[in-house]
């Protein structure tokens, strides 16, 4: 039996460097999906004013591409990983990549974050874990899940 390539996990925030409408979000997502499928990866995009929110998950080598890709984009500025990790299984393994615009009128369940700010500026290992958790449980809860 051939060995499983690793499986690696990032979570990610950025800013965008200017403001996306409905239509490039769109345009951006089906990109995501199309090329996240190709590659194998897996995983959830959360948007909110201009900051992203991002998990990735799949072989170790296609999303530590991808990262690097997203890192060099010029639509973004300010990535930081928030948490990279092995993992056994996915947790968005139905999705190429699922994805909630946040904004106002969003419904407010357990988990529901108004901004990524902590997030960003913290270097608590154990608040990010925790933030990411919570926006996962959120994001299964409620969110658009189409793939």
């Amino acid at each position: 039996m051939a060995d499983q390539p690793k499986l690696l996990a990032v979570v990610y925030t950025s800013v965008a460097t200017e403001p996306f409408d409905a239509e490039q979000l769109g345009s951006l997502l089906a990109w995501c999906r199309e090329w996240n499928g190709s590659v194998d990866v897996t995983g959830m995009l959360l948007h909110r004013e201009g900051r992203f929110i991002q998990f990735l998950e799949g072989p170790e080598a296609a999303v530590r591409e991808l990262v690097a890709n997203i890192s060099r984009d010029p639509r973004h500025t300010r990535v930081r990983v928030l948490l990279e990790d092995t993992v056994a299984e996915r947790q968005f393994p139905e999705w190429t990549m699922g994805f909630q615009a946040l904004d106002d009128t969003t419904s407010t369940l357990d988990g529901f974050r108004t901004s990524f700010d902590d997030l960003e500026s913290g270097d608590d290992c154990i608040l990010m874990v925790q933030a990411a958790r919570d926006l996962t449980r959120w994001f299964r809860a409620g969110a658009v899940t189409s793939a």
